[in-house]
């Protein structure tokens, strides 16, 4: 699902890197609540919200969707070691200041979650709402591996249907049921962009990963991120094979934010893509109840 009311704009961010970031237009005129914030997760882009994005606007919000630093069209880092989601939430939170924007509903898929947090910790006021998709304060060991094990380490591949085949490789324990070509020719457009010689290359920087290194400070202790948020209305979406939020994180959090609501997406593991029907109706309801 894609709707054609969205406009494309760059912020310059106050170290210098200009961020690429999408506004969708709350559809029918007025808007119903506060703006909401979408996030993605490590190796993503905004287009990880041209499905979901629509369906929010359709409900009367506005939806504002940005890539990261060194992420689709935002400018990659000069200094690698400002790849942290640290520096990513500051200009975040300088994008919602650019925009007018005093307060608004976050949606974080992984790093984008931990975005979340770190936003709830930094500047509570800014934030109606949290929706955090498939991390917590505890990661889990086996999905970290996995991550460290491919991001920034792709070599060029030469067509649509290759990366396709790539991306299959890399996820397939993810999403078990996905078994159609479509759907990993999506994921692909969403992961890799044309390079100058006509080959596919990732669409992103790969010194990214410099920020999930064993022992990197910003994989440190973040419950306290998490207890953050014990006073703003939270939603948790966790993939039901997930491999980074594990069902034991899953309860502590519960049992630390009882008022936390808890959706559990089957057969998909890190992370839900948000357009699932339990992604979806969980969203909706939240969002609804979000001003």
């Amino acid at each position: 699902m894609q709707d054609p009311n969205f406009s494309d704009h760059k912020m310059q961010t106050a170290e210098g890197p200009h961020i690429a970031y999408r506004v969708y237009e709350a559809i029918g005129g007025e808007e119903t609540g506060v703006p909401i914030l979408c996030l993605h997760g490590l190796t993503r882009n905004l287009l990880d919200f041209e499905d979901l994005a629509p369906r929010l606007a359709m409900m009367g919000r506005k939806v504002i969707t940005a890539s990261q630093r060194g992420r689709g069209d935002s400018d990659p880092e000069t200094d690698p070691a400002r790849y942290s989601p640290l520096i990513y939430t500051g200009d975040m939170l300088g994008l919602l200041d650019h925009l007018c924007i005093k307060k608004a509903l976050f949606i974080g898929t992984s790093m984008g979650g931990l975005m979340t947090m770190i936003a709830a910790s930094a500047a509570p006021e800014r934030m109606a709402g949290a929706i955090i998709n498939d991390i917590g304060p505890e990661i889990d060991p086996r999905g970290l591996a996995r991550i460290q094990g491919y991001v920034g380490k792709s070599t060029p591949v030469t067509s649509w249907d290759d990366a396709a085949i790539r991306i299959k490789e890399i996820n397939d324990a993810a999403y078990p049921k996905e078994t159609g070509h479509e759907f990993w020719l999506d994921f692909a457009k969403k992961t890799f962009r044309e390079g100058k010689e006509g080959q596919l290359v990732l669409n992103y920087d790969p010194k990214i990963s410099q920020s999930v290194t064993p022992g990197n400070q910003d994989l440190a202790n973040l419950w306290p991120l998490f207890l953050a948020l014990k006073e703003i209305p939270t939603l948790v979406i966790r993939g039901g094979i997930s491999d980074i939020l594990s069902a034991e994180t899953l309860e502590t959090m519960k049992s630390r934010k009882p008022d936390m609501v808890v959706t559990i997406v089957p057969d998909v593991g890190h992370a839900p893509t948000l357009i699932e029907p339990q992604s979806w109706a969980a969203i909706r309801k939240f969002v609804g109840e979000v001003d």
